[in-house]
């Protein structure tokens, strides 16, 4: 099967968060079953070209539609740790991505609004005729409104799409110039319920939503958050619309790429270790304290990796910093937020805490101290307000770090309660915790912290319960082979 992934990220080479993780470990998932899979991308200045080999302009007269005008652009192609990319460089004087950063902009609905007709007229001009398109959030969103609507009329009758749906807060809710810049046009056609008309804002349209309509098939990245994006207050007003389109939506659960994420090769920490092997753990703990200038005590680790947002339930990781420190624990923290007042926020935590020997705030990303974090921690806290899949828990609990985690999302499908999950005690593998407020938190960690002082035989049995659970890509690849099997059949 040839398979074309069109995204705004691709990790290592361009990424903010689980989406460019998504887009490598699906496409090498597929690879590796025996799929052609190519992934077109923008060409950022930005990115991290030290992990494109063999980068070289390989169409360099490319003329996109754009308004009234044509626009030239150069593609060129590079393998990123082996996966075939293409990434689209349009000569504008507006820059679209060159600007330091990936998101961010007030013209984002136009740069990647040109990213999509640029990704298309690319496949139409150089033949590409793939099986599967498979897009990915409101950035790609009009690749299958554009293929309906324009490039299926110009003989582009093969290609079937598959639209993965990872954050729904963000929609890309735009005016009716993106119709025109695009060559779509005819807004009394498109500003309309059934089509892109946003459900609430009628006077504007919702790229997500025209995603969702134009779409083969619409996934989003856990069968929990599949559920919740059309019954709770997590659909962020797409609720009706995925009603409407239930039968083509469903939810895949992420995987995690087990080259990158795995203690038995990880090559950023200091002692490897397996579950044969659980006491080479705590060398790695035994290094985090020096790293974090951390006391060397017997005391558990409670951590935290990620964004510092509302989402993410930032007032929640507060909580949970103090609440360890008193109840005999130490805390390390790694992450940083887009909201400068929150960043603000943690760095005069930071510089509050910074004479405490039982906790440590690094406020930034560090993708190797992340590595031995989750290598050296005890447990990790993922107490979000909702969470599309989570790829946090999966990765702690495959070293042997029990998470404690929100009921929501992707989290209810990966963590199972140590005391009330209805599952064989073998399968349970962290704590879990319903109310999202503070004595919520308090009632996981106290029954965590509890196992870890008091029942160390009973915790070290959860240890590798966590780290015998497979999250790997092995099984979601199957059912998205399953989904595009069943779209070009239709």
């Amino acid at each position: 099967m040839f398979i074309t992934m069109i995204a705004s990220e691709c990790a290592p080479v361009a990424k903010v968060g689980g989406l460019g993780d998504v887009v490598f470990g699906l496409s090498r998932e597929l690879e590796i079953r025996g799929n052609d899979v190519e992934i077109i991308l923008p060409k950022y200045d930005c990115m991290r070209y030290d992990h494109i080999y063999g980068l070289q302009e390989t169409y360099s007269d490319l003329w996109v539609p754009w308004f009234d005008d044509m626009v030239h652009c150069s593609v060129f192609f590079g393998f990123v740790h082996g996966r075939k990319c293409f990434f689209i460089d349009p000569h504008l004087p507006q820059q679209y991505f060159n600007r330091g950063i990936y998101y961010g902009h007030k013209d984002d609905d136009e740069r990647f609004g040109f990213f999509c007709r640029a990704a298309l007229e690319f496949m139409w001009k150089s033949g590409k005729n793939p099986d599967i398109i498979h897009c990915h959030d409101w950035q790609t969103a009009l690749i299958p409104v554009l293929l309906y609507e324009i490039y299926q009329n110009m003989g582009m009758t093969h290609p079937r799409v598959c639209y993965t749906l990872h954050n729904l807060k963000h929609q890309g809710v735009t005016g009716g110039h993106i119709l025109s810049e695009t060559g779509l046009n005819r807004p009394e056609y498109y500003l309309h319920y059934d089509r892109l008309q946003d459900n609430f804002n009628l006077h504007a349209l919702n790229l997500m939503k025209g995603g969702i309509v134009y779409s083969n098939f619409v996934t989003t990245v856990s069968p929990k958050h599949a559920w919740e994006t059309r019954h709770t207050e997590q659909d962020f007003g797409l609720g009706h619309t995925l009603e409407i389109h239930h039968q083509k939506f469903g939810g895949i659960l992420n995987g995690i790429d087990y080259d990158v994420w795995n203690p038995e090769t990880d090559p950023h920490i200091p002692q490897k270790f397996d579950i044969n092997h659980l006491d080479k753990k705590y060398d790695n703990k035994k290094v985090l304290r020096n790293h974090c200038l951390l006391r060397e005590e017997f005391k558990p680790i409670i951590s935290y990796i990620g964004r510092l947002d509302h989402q993410k339930g930032v007032h929640l990781i507060k909580h949970a910093i103090f609440y360890a420190l008193a109840h005999g624990c130490q805390f390390v923290l790694l992450g940083s937020s887009p909201d400068s007042e929150l960043n603000d926020y943690f760095w005069n935590l930071k510089n509050h805490l910074n004479n405490n020997e039982d906790c440590h705030l690094e406020i930034g990303y560090n993708e190797e101290l992340a590595h031995l974090i989750y290598a050296g921690s005890d447990m990790m806290i993922v107490p979000s307000l909702f969470e599309p899949c989570g790829l946090t828990q999966m990765i702690a609990m495959k070293y042997g770090t029990i998470p404690i985690v929100r009921d929501v999302g992707g989290l209810s499908d990966t963590v199972f309660d140590a005391d009330h999950a209805h599952k064989p005690y073998e399968e349970r593998n962290g704590y879990v915790f319903s109310d999202f407020n503070d004595q919520g938190l308090e009632s996981a960690m106290y029954r965590a912290i509890g196992l870890y002082y008091s029942y160390p035989k009973f915790f070290r049995e959860l240890m590798t319960n966590a780290m015998r659970c497979d999250y790997s890509w092995n099984l979601p690849g199957q059912h998205y082979l399953n989904v595009y099997e069943h779209i070009i059949e239709k």
